[in-house]
C-alpha cells in the first residue's frame, strides 16, 4: 500500500509541475493580447473544454469531473492573466 500512496504521490507532484509550466505558457501568451476579450477568449474556452471532455472520456474518466477540474483551472489563470493585462505586466 505505501508503494502505491508513494506512486501516486508521485505523480501528484508532476502533474503539479505540469502545471506550473502551463501557466509559464499563460503568461506567454498575455504578452500577445491586446484586449480584455482576447484574455477571456471564450470561444477558446468552450473548444478548450469540450476538448478535455473527450481526451476524458478516452481514459475512462469522467468528462464531467475534468471539465470542472479544467474549468476552475482556467478560469483561475484567466484571472491572473487578467490581473497581468490590467497592470501592464504582460508587456515586460
Amino acid at each position: 500500500m505505501e508503494d502505491i500512496r508513494a506512486e501516486i504521490d508521485c505523480l501528484d507532484k508532476t502533474i503539479i509541475m505540469l502545471i506550473g509550466k502551463r501557466f509559464q505558457y499563460v503568461q506567454a501568451a498575455a504578452k500577445f493580447k491586446a484586449s480584455e476579450s482576447s484574455v477571456r477568449a471564450p470561444e477558446r474556452f468552450k473548444a478548450m473544454l469540450q476538448q478535455r471532455r473527450i481526451w476524458a472520456h478516452e481514459q475512462g474518466l469522467s468528462p464531467d469531473a475534468i471539465e470542472k477540474l479544467y474549468s476552475d483551472l482556467v478560469n483561475h489563470f484567466i484571472k491572473e492573466e487578467m490581473e497581468m493585462w490590467c497592470s501592464g505586466t504582460s508587456d515586460t
